[in-house]
């Protein structure tokens, strides 16, 4: 009896344990499956602020966490180095102007006067050695002199003749002034300085720093007194109307998305969704494999990250870079 009664128990649990199972099936297959979510998160466009001219940081007008507008004042770096070059190049200004202005204006009347008089001096002695010579070959017509003097006094025709061409030429060059080489030359000089001048200002235009779109400055790497150099990072800007958001998703679930296709995006951090469309899928390195299934004779699943914009920017203007963001399936 105590062997029956033994068996009777065991095949009462053997049941029982029969009907949970069967229960928790029945209740597994009818329960609502629990949601699946894809989790990104938002990014935005960052600028990043630098200077073309090593300085000392003299002042920071704002703050990490303030909003700046387009065209507002930053930072200001101190550059003496530049301010000496602004003063050289107005120095070269100043002197090939004053070359241009020389060869504009040509000799001075006093150097055209003393041409004038050297060419007349010519003359002159030119009026005398023709009368000479003149003089000179009547006599040698005659058998007077002999034609040793009658050579002389040609020679000396001949180097007065020139003589006075040089002089008349010296006087018209003073009258003229410089050569049209010249003058092009001394406005070449001009523009070059003038050149030299426009990009020491555009130096010191890089030492006041404006914010080039709207945002948010995240990040600020000098402080006030600092040495920075060409080029070296200052701070940095978000730009809070271009908002993206980024999710890695593995590649199974890629038939429901298509560049182009709309999809709805809930904010946790916001409470609300947001309408957005997908503008880049693109696939990730190797490592970014999520699911290993070679071992059951399937394939690796790998990962995509998927981009995704804002239907409307106006949705997303309290979106902040690195907020979550969820995919509902």
């Amino acid at each position: 009896m105590a062997k029956k009664s033994r068996v009777n128990n065991m095949l009462i649990i053997a049941l029982v344990i029969l009907v949970v199972l069967a229960l928790i099936i029945i209740v597994g297959k009818f329960m609502p499956k629990p949601e699946e979510v894809l989790q990104g998160e938002a990014e935005t466009t960052d600028y990043r602020l630098s200077s073309k001219v090593p300085g000392r940081i003299r002042e920071i007008r704002v703050q990490a966490g303030d909003k700046v507008k387009a065209g507002d004042t930053l930072v200001i770096i101190e550059a003496p180095e530049v301010e000496a070059k602004l003063a050289q190049a107005k120095a070269a200004e100043s002197a090939a102007q004053a070359i241009e202005q020389k060869a504009q204006n040509g000799a001075r009347q006093q150097e055209i006067q003393g041409a004038y008089e050297l060419w007349q001096k010519a003359k002159a002695g030119l009026d005398v050695a023709e009368k000479t010579y003149a003089r000179v070959e009547r006599l040698y017509n005659e058998g007077v002199v002999a034609a040793q003097k009658r050579d002389e006094a040609l020679a000396q025709l001949q180097a007065m003749e020139a003589t006075e061409k040089a002089a008349k030429s010296q006087y018209e060059m003073a009258q003229e002034g410089a050569r049209h080489e010249d003058k092009a030359a001394a406005q070449a000089q001009v523009a070059r300085a003038k050149g030299a001048i426009q990009e020491v200002k555009s130096y010191i235009a890089e030492t006041v720093l404006t914010a080039t779109a709207d945002g948010t400055v995240t990040e600020i790497f000098p402080e006030i007194g600092e040495l920075v150099g060409t080029g070296a990072p200052i701070m940095n800007v978000a730009m809070d109307t271009d908002v993206r958001f980024i999710f890695n998703i593995r590649e199974d679930y890629l038939p429901e998305m298509k560049v182009g296709s709309n999809l709805s995006v809930y904010i946790p951090a916001l409470d609300k969704d947001i309408e957005v469309k997908i503008s880049r899928i693109a696939v990730m390195g190797s490592y970014s494999t999520w699911k290993a299934t070679k071992a059951l004779d399937q394939y690796d699943l790998k990962t995509f990250e998927v981009e995704a914009r804002p239907a409307k920017t106006s949705d997303v203007k309290d979106v902040i870079a690195g907020m979550t963001a969820i995919i509902k399936k």
